[in-house]
């Protein structure tokens, strides 16, 4: 077991999310930077989808019930003995991790795994429908799973994370109802605080519409830009309602959600038009 002492502004259980079910209205959901939380499920020895601790601007305090060997990647913070790499720990270790200098999200993983009852396949915390398990709390107590063969990797891996660069962006399915389509490329936007694991609200100069009126509910999909008649856009995170009835300039390329799962209030982002 694992005891959670306190847990910052947010954090949850994650894994590779629950892929299959959107014909029933369920999301994916899933850790917001897929590849941290890869990387700390390698270090620790345990396959990439392991559930691990997703924990938003640090924050997090845990308490070791049993010895342990643990990872932290991502958001880089103060307060454990270190970081991108596999920590073998005694019983009673407590770890407290502080805010962190850049970037927003940090992984815990624990070899065996975060052994909480799974959902639908996934043991992913979903914050807008409240599918699989609560958002964690101080007091909770997580399991961990058996241990599966796989040693711990022995070296430090590197902690790749965005690198400022431009978000690719496929245009469409309603770049149509937009004036000019291009000018979601040419122009900065700034990520807002109402931003959450469901969208990520951007701000800058409105993009304007050729036409009136609102789309019937149809299809989203995480990455997906939508803009709501005050012409800022939306775009769809993790957590996102797999339907939406503003139009959709353009969608991020999948391999690029990572980099928007790391983004800050108040951060600069550009997005960049790509084929695929």
């Amino acid at each position: 077991m694992i005891e959670v002492i306190a847990t910052g502004p947010l954090a949850t259980v994650q894994d590779l999310g629950r892929p299959g079910h959107q014909h029933l209205g369920v999301g994916r959901s899933g850790a917001a930077d897929q590849a941290a939380h890869r990387l700390a499920n390698r270090l620790v020895g345990n396959p990439e989808s392991a559930a691990t601790v997703e924990i938003t601007y640090g924050g997090l305090a845990v308490r070791l019930l049993a010895p342990a060997t643990v990872a932290f990647t991502g958001a880089r913070c103060a307060g454990v003995p270190g970081w991108g790499m596999a920590l073998s720990l005694p019983a009673g270790s407590r770890l407290a991790l502080a805010a962190p200098a850049d970037r927003l999200r940090s992984y815990l993983a624990v070899r065996g795994g975060v052994a909480v009852a799974p959902v639908l396949g996934s043991r992913a915390t979903d914050v807008l429908s409240g599918l699989g398990p609560a958002v964690l709390g101080a007091g909770d107590r997580l399991p961990v799973g058996t241990v599966v063969a796989g040693d711990p990797a022995g070296e430090p891996a590197p902690d790749v994370g965005p690198a400022g660069r431009p978000v690719r962006v496929v245009p469409g399915p309603r770049a149509d109802w937009f004036r000019s389509p291009a000018t979601l490329y040419d122009r900065p936007w700034i990520v807002q605080p109402a931003s959450n694991r469901i969208g990520i609200r951007l701000a800058g100069r409105p993009l304007e519409r050729s036409r009136a009126g609102e789309l019937s509910t149809e299809p989203t999909l995480p990455g997906a830009i939508q803009v709501p008649p005050d012409g800022q856009p939306i775009v769809l995170f993790r957590d996102a309602p797999v339907t939406g009835g503003y139009p959709v300039i353009g969608v991020v390329a999948a391999a690029d959600l990572d980099l928007l799962g790391q983004l800050r209030p108040g951060e600069p982002l550009r997005f960049v038009r790509t084929g695929s």
